[in-house]
């Protein structure tokens, strides 16, 4: 058992595919990373479950978007059989279509859950403010 828990290279890969999708503006990529039932925080806002967010959120927000980027995250994962939670940190960049610029220093956990078919994030919450001043 001590062996298969510290085995996270699966739950890793998955959330490292989510941050790609993001800064892909890829929707089909991170909709398939989510368990159906799943749930979605956000800056302290319940978003319901990916689907949800991802029509009523995050997919009407991809549009704007010309360039996402990630900046120094980072990422530890702890499994417990067949969960896994992981925690990040990072900065990030958007650029919008109107010229505007989004600059900012997040954070993220998440739970996912491993079957047959592999990980799948059940619960993401994710939160970000603007850079402290240096």
């Amino acid at each position: 058992m001590a062996a298969m828990n510290d085995d996270v290279a699966g739950a890793e890969a998955v959330l490292t595919a989510y941050r790609n999708a993001l800064t892909g503006r890829d929707a089909d990529a991170m909709t398939a990373l989510f368990a159906e039932e799943s749930f979605v925080y956000e800056n302290g806002k319940d978003e319901g479950s990916f689907t949800n967010y991802m029509e009523h959120h995050l997919g009407p927000e991809l549009d704007a978007i010309t360039s996402f980027s990630f900046g120094e995250p980072t990422m530890t994962i702890t499994r417990m059989g067949h969960l896994a939670y992981g925690r990040e940190t990072y900065t990030y960049r958007i650029e919008l279509a109107d010229g505007r610029v989004i600059d900012r220093e997040g954070v993220a956990t998440s739970v996912l859950t491993h079957d047959a078919n592999g990980w799948k994030i059940v619960q993401y919450h994710s939160s970000s403010r603007p850079p402290r001043n240096q």
